[in-house]
């Protein structure tokens, strides 16, 4: 073996090992921005107040559009190192429902809690 021969394969170790680095940080930062959105599904689910309803909305749609970018984000990862099919994406990550005018009236998710189905973030 030549001593560029070992280079090249410890170049391209190392791009492997960073490519795969890479998609394990954005799976992190998605599971962060989805257990944010959870935790503010649950405070709405246990507001009883309108008006408390109403302050935590906006910010319950502001940690689902983070995680419709983090999970972007993961996709991109994924097809740049080739993996084309991102059905295990659906099922390990679902997207969070939209706020809706649901039973609990404005301010509330379209489940009354955390999805555990894919739906398709706007």
């Amino acid at each position: 073996m030549s001593a560029r021969g070992g280079g090249l394969r410890r170049v391209e170790k190392e791009i492997v090992a960073e490519k795969a680095a890479a998609l394990g940080r954005a799976g992190e930062r998605l599971e962060q921005a989805l257990a944010e959105v959870a935790e503010l599904d649950a405070r709405l689910a246990a507001a009883s107040d309108p008006h408390a309803r109403a302050r935590l909305g906006p910010a319950y749609e502001q940690a689902r559009a983070r995680a419709a970018s983090e999970r972007l984000g993961l996709l991109i990862q994924r097809e740049a190192i080739g993996l084309r099919h991102h059905r295990i994406v659906d099922q390990q990550f679902p997207e969070p429902p939209p706020l809706t005018g649901g039973p609990r009236g404005p301010g509330t998710t379209a489940s009354g809690s955390a999805s555990t189905a894919p739906t398709t973030l706007s």
